[in-house]
Formats: C-alpha cells, structure tokens, sequence
C-alpha cells in the first residue's frame, strides 16, 4: 500500500490551486479540474479544511485527494455519471 504525500496548504491565484505536501513538494492544478472550485467565490474556496488523504470543502460538497492530484484526476463525478449510464 502507497501512502501519499499529507497537505500541509493550500492557496489559490485565478486559474490554479496549489497544494503544499509534507514531502517537500508543491502541486499546480488547473481550477478548471475542479468546476465547484473554479465556479466558487474566493472565501468559499478558503473555507477548506486538510485531511491526511485530501482536502474538503463541507460548504461546496467538493473532495480532493491528494492522491488523485498525484495521478492526474480531476473531478471525477462526471466520468463516474457517464460510466452508470
């Protein structure tokens, strides 16, 4: 069993988010990854809290793991509704 890398911050400019890991590293992501964030206002967007597989946004129902930002996944809520389809 892998076991990734834990958040340590996250911050946003107007086109990515950016998530510091405890193993040194700094991930760039595309907001555009992520609609619920890319569509939030700013405080929503910092009304985060860190877990040690990802990060959550109670207020916007949004999940990030940093697994998935390792691997490349974005939201996976449309491939997920495709798929049942």
């Amino acid at each position: 069993m892998t076991i990734s890398p834990e958040p340590l911050a996250v911050r946003f400019d107007d086109h990515s988010m950016w998530v510091e890991l405890d193993d040194g590293r700094t991930i760039g992501v595309p907001l555009a990854w992520f609609p619920r964030l890319l569509h939030a206002k700013p405080d929503a967007r910092k009304a985060f809290f860190l877990s040690r597989d990802g990060i959550h946004w109670d207020e916007l129902d949004e999940d990030v793991s940093i697994a998935g930002l390792l691997a490349g996944r974005g939201d996976m809520t449309n491939s997920r509704l495709a798929a049942a389809e």
